[in-house]
């Protein structure tokens, strides 16, 4: 049998969300709702509506991200999507130094992990990526790490795959009576990618958010109710190569509001 990048994710995924569901084996979790509302977005109708459901854990072996994003064009229609459409990716990883019981640090590198993501979603959008993790050791970050992916599209547009490049952080600020949260990533596909249908073009996507704590500052709980916004640049978004006729650049902010449970 052939090793595709889709059957040595699938086997990864499967190694790592089993394991994790295991109450000895499950260290921590949490689960979120977010609702953003938008303006100025390209491609798609530039008005858009987010609820978003995410989830991340780590475990004895390694950690999961899951997000599952439901979107609404505000009344307007996608020619591809209609009214409303889904995206979602799911990132298992799978940490040698746990595996394996060794250390695996040099400098600022804490551990070397199997990283993994599976993109799904309405259109040609389906991709899966596998490559080297990092966990980094960053003065000031809650956490920073940094994931090196051989990226592989499927369905109607496979290419020969191209490298993207996935740091992911988080930071916080003492304000007030609580604090300043900052966190996102940034997906930067390095090469054009070519295919049957055409070229998927090289694209970087940065995608922090900046929220308030404020269930702290209201005494409902610390981390578990955030207001604040997102900010998404994506040069030559879907891999779509900017130009005269059609501006693929995307340069917007959401309002957010953000739910812990």
């Amino acid at each position: 049998m052939k090793l595709t990048p889709s059957r040595l994710l699938l086997g990864g995924a499967l190694l790592a969300a089993g394991p994790a569901m295991a109450g000895d084996l499950l260290l921590w979790q949490t689960n979120s709702l977010s609702y953003l509302y938008g303006k100025n977005f390209a491609i798609n109708p530039a008005i858009q509506q987010t609820v978003t459901f995410e989830h991340a854990d780590k475990w004895k072996y390694g950690d999961n991200f899951l997000f599952v994003d439901k979107i609404f064009y505000n009344g307007a229609e996608d020619r591809n999507k209609g009214a409303h459409t889904f995206y979602g990716e799911f990132s298992p990883r799978l940490s040698m130094g746990k595996i394996f019981d060794r250390r695996f640090e040099l400098g600022p590198i804490k551990d070397v992990l199997l990283a993994m993501t599976y993109e799904y979603g309405e259109g040609e959008s389906e991709a899966y990526l596998i490559g080297p993790g990092f966990d980094l050791a960053v003065p000031g970050f809650n956490y920073f790490t940094l994931n090196v992916y051989r990226r592989q599209t499927e369905g109607p547009r496979p290419g020969d795959g191209v490298w993207q490049i996935t740091p992911a952080w988080s930071y916080s600020i003492p304000l007030g009576r609580s604090n300043l949260l900052i966190d996102g990533y940034l997906d930067w596909v390095v090469d054009n990618d070519q295919n049957a249908r055409g070229t998927y073009h090289a694209n970087l996507h940065i995608n922090p958010q900046i929220k308030y704590d404020l269930g702290k500052a209201l005494n409902w709980g610390e981390k578990r109710v955030y207001v604040g916004a997102e900010y998404s640049y994506w040069k030559n978004k879907y891999g779509i190569a900017d130009s005269a006729n059609l501006d693929t650049n995307q340069n917007t902010a959401s309002l957010l509001l953000k739910v812990h449970f």
